[in-house]
């Protein structure tokens, strides 16, 4: 299951992220008459469809383990998040549909209608989304059930899809998601700035990618803050080990680095009274500890903390690089000139998938041992059938397989561009001719 939510969570991510990137580079092409923004739009549409194939392939797969592997979770409590699953469904069609119309619409619909076909595509990612992570939000903050006599009853779907931790926990994903998809896209176009590419094409490739990820990282410095500081009531457990706090009470420290040793914290930069000034906004705001965890409900301490520590430590470099790149056009109205700001924007990309993935992990392994928190045990949930090692291997050969066959077609893609092998449009750039190479 971690190998397949670590493989899809990338895919979805780009399935939000990447259609905005594409309708932004479409409306300034019908708007300022610039074919160069047009012909981005119509690249980058064929890239979205291959990652969504793929990332249809991995989400089916994710539907199948949820039933094969939880047992214990979807047999008592499937009535309770079946709504969403469903309504995700919904989406999922709707997506691939207009993802259709649009990426062979070029050359058949007027402008207006082409460009208004992109609409339900960013609105269909941006739902599908929201109403997955409305089901892992439950198992954070579990609502709309009651438990009588042992038996789940009084199910209300919509009172457990919006429960307390969908807003500010979907918040969060949503802007990670237009990081990493800004930042991906444009680390593509930075790669090329580096190796002398220095056409209008990667400018405004780069330019658009990079400032939807620019735009996000700030609000997604707060919205982080909010939903960290939330857990100091709903999850204690998880907030102590994300931030290492050992011993609960006031004017707790803030701990940079370090790990867990015999219930000692060892190799950490401590500031005092910063913990609690951060999560409470008082020196003696009070934090829960691990001490006042029983001991069979503290997660695994060490790998919260550093994945924990890995997401806040990429997420503020990112958030410098924006401003590197804002304060530069503010005043001169131009790109940053060192090669460090390029060498930096192009692995940015990669950076941002690491800082999602990290964040994936504190909420999901900061919940442990518990699978629907306070209600479900993880190991209560899990399936006991025999032989899941080959199950384990099949699903690792079919993604790396996903992953080379969506790297071979971008790149095949990617060689049609450059010899001038594209389509046409009635309303947008000429179809340059092939140049042979």
């Amino acid at each position: 299951m971690a190998i397949s939510l670590g493989f899809h969570i990338i895919l979805a991510a780009l399935g939000i992220g990447f259609p905005l990137i594409t309708l932004i580079a479409h409306w300034r092409g019908l708007r300022t008459g610039d074919n160069h923004y047009l012909e981005l739009a119509r690249r980058w549409a064929k890239t979205m469809a291959v990652l969504f194939a793929v990332g249809a392939v991995s989400g089916t797969i994710l539907s199948f383990e949820m039933g094969m592997l939880w047992p214990g979770l979807m047999g008592p409590y499937g009535d309770v998040i079946g709504l969403p699953f469903t309504l995700e469904g919904v989406s999922f069609f709707l997506e691939a549909i207009f993802i259709g119309i649009y990426l062979y619409g070029w050359k058949r619909m007027s402008a207006r209608l082409h460009f208004l076909s992109l609409f339900p595509i960013v609105l269909a990612g941006i739902a599908g989304s929201f109403f997955i992570l409305t089901v892992n939000s439950w198992m954070n903050s579990p609502a709309g059930f009651e438990i009588v006599n042992g038996e789940v009853v009084n199910v209300d779907p919509w009172a457990a899809m919006f429960n307390d931790a969908t807003a500010v926990q979907y918040t969060h994903m949503l802007l990670a998601a237009y990081m990493v998809s800004g930042f991906l896209v444009a680390g593509v176009y930075a790669w090329g700035w580096l190796k002398g590419r220095r056409d209008r094409h990667h400018k405004l490739g780069f330019i658009i990618a990079f400032s939807v990820a620019a735009v996000a990282a700030p609000i997604q410095i707060l919205v982080g803050d909010t939903a960290a500081r939330r857990l100091i009531d709903a999850q204690p457990a998880k907030f102590a080990a994300m931030e290492l706090v050992t011993e609960g009470g006031s004017n707790a420290p803030f701990t940079i680095g370090g790990i867990l040793v015999d219930g000692e914290v060892v190799g950490a930069i401590e500031i005092p009274g910063l913990g609690s000034l951060l999560g409470t906004r008082s020196f003696d705001g009070e934090l829960p500890g691990l001490d006042d965890i029983p001991p069979d409900e503290i997660p695994p301490v060490n790998i919260v903390h550093i994945s924990f520590q890995v997401m806040v430590a990429i997420g503020t470099g990112l958030l410098l690089l924006s401003a590197w790149f804002a304060i530069r056009w503010w005043r001169k109205k131009s790109l940053p000139e060192s090669r460090w700001f390029w060498r930096l924007a192009a692995v940015s990309g990669a950076a941002a998938v690491v800082a999602m993935e990290a964040g994936w992990i504190t909420t999901e392994v900061g919940r442990q041992p518990w699978i629907v928190w306070q209600q479900v045990r993880t190991a209560d949930a899990v399936t006991n059938a025999d032989g899941l090692i080959w199950s384990l291997i099949l699903i690792t050969v079919v993604y790396v397989g996903l992953a080379t066959a969506s790297v071979l077609a971008l790149k095949r893609i990617s060689r049609g561009f450059a010899s001038g092998q594209d389509v046409a449009t009635p309303y947008g750039p000429p179809v340059p001719e092939a140049t042979g190479d």
